[in-house]
């Protein structure tokens, strides 16, 4: 009876028609190992056989058929692929821990707490959240300070901003003439007719009582 292929949920079948290798990856950070590339010494015999049948036909194509169907079985099942997994898997487990608590793959490098035996996520470092918390109390008291100030002091709130100066086209940067051109931001299209100062400028007819501008 053939023994049992250990696996994971946290590896990529990386295997070609040359070979087998996989990857795994940390399931908090994302980072991983690559296994060593384990050349499949059989596929590079097919391969020429492949390349035979090619010139010859007949049984050598057919037999190369049959090494083309191989490759293809291969590609779900195979004891040599069965083999190549377990040694990866042999290989890339002293990168990884299991975490108790959340049953989670985790590399040993980063996202290990050594002296808990836990993850970072489910038993996080003391120093890290310390600093974590400091950094987002120091963030959020920035901003107090910040809604306490006033900065609006100077602004003209009562002309509206234009983004864009209606003589160049460019960019405006604030104020009440353009910086590239001169041009006035608070241009007044007025109203012969109606007096009304609502009209965009550019318009030809007042957007109150129809006028020509």
């Amino acid at each position: 009876m053939a023994d049992s292929v250990p696996f994971t949920d946290n590896f990529s079948d990386l295997s070609n028609t040359q070979g087998y290798q996989f990857e795994f990856r940390c399931e908090r950070c994302g980072n991983g190992y690559r296994s060593a590339f384990k050349r499949d010494t059989a596929e590079t015999g097919r391969s020429v056989l492949r390349t035979v049948g090619s010139f010859f036909g007949g049984t050598l194509r057919d037999l190369s058929n049959s090494a083309d169907q191989w490759r293809y079985d291969r590609a779900t099942n195979s004891a040599a692929k069965d083999k190549a997994l377990a040694e990866a898997v042999k290989e890339i487990t002293p990168n990884f821990r299991q975490c108790r608590g959340c049953s989670d793959w985790m590399c040993h490098d980063q996202c290990w707490n050594e002296e808990i035996g836990q993850c970072l996520r489910c038993s996080p470092s003391v120093a890290e959240e310390v600093s974590r918390a400091q950094a987002a109390a120091q963030r959020d008291q920035i901003w107090e300070k910040a809604r306490e100030k006033d900065w609006t002091s100077g602004v003209d709130l009562d002309t509206r901003a234009k983004l864009t100066c209606p003589g160049c086209g460019l960019k405006a940067d604030g104020g009440k003439f353009c910086s590239s051109c001169g041009t006035s931001l608070a241009q007044v299209v007025k109203c012969d007719g109606c007096g009304s100062e609502a009209s965009k400028i550019g318009a030809i007819f007042c957007s109150d009582c129809g006028a020509k501008l």
